[in-house]
């Protein structure tokens, strides 16, 4: 079985990259489910949510509560072959799946701040800000949580800078090579 932590900044195109991953069958794990959970049980918004439970609980928190969601599922279904990991933020993170899981590979998809603002703007979710300010103060929570370093060090770089068509064969590419 393998785990594959995805991670890239808002309007990179994880969300194609996870219906694609589904459309073939793969289970997907979402980090932030378990912060909008937390969110709503404490009646505050995602943004902060996210950094309490990291100052309350330490850096840990949230992969910790992801990787016993998935060792849960993974004891239930044990055909399972592939577990994609989506909204991995930090570092220590990406350390935690590495220590639980023997085969773990991390992705990160990247698009400049100039495109994922515009697209953003374009699919305007409850949680996208059409004001830039916004969008580079929600970009720079991402990186304070350490993010930037997550994409860097990423075992594959997928690039999110040109057509649809080109980004849809990238990753139907990467599939190929890290699911089949």
């Amino acid at each position: 079985m393998k785990v594959i932590g995805v991670t890239g900044l808002p309007g990179s195109g994880k969300s194609l990259f996870f219906d694609m991953a589904k459309e073939k069958g793969v289970v997907v794990v979402s980090m932030g489910d378990i912060i909008r959970e937390k969110a709503a049980e404490r009646g505050e918004n995602i943004g902060t949510i996210a950094r309490k439970l990291r100052e309350e609980h330490g850096q840990y928190i949230v992969a910790k509560l992801t990787i016993e969601k998935i060792k849960e599922f993974l004891e239930k279904d044990t055909d399972a072959k592939v577990i994609l990991v989506e909204g991995i933020r930090s570092p220590y993170e990406i350390e935690m799946f590495e220590v639980n899981f023997d085969n773990f590979t991390s992705v990160s998809l990247y698009a400049s701040p100039k495109t994922r603002f515009e697209r953003v703007t374009l699919r305007n979710r409850k949680d996208d800000s059409s004001v830039y300010e916004d969008f580079k103060e929600r970009d720079q929570r991402e990186l304070d949580f350490g993010i930037g370093s997550v994409i860097a060090t990423a075992d594959y770089l997928i690039k999110n800078e040109d057509s649809f068509e080109e980004y849809k064969e990238q990753v139907v590419e990467f599939f190929e090579k890290e699911m089949d």
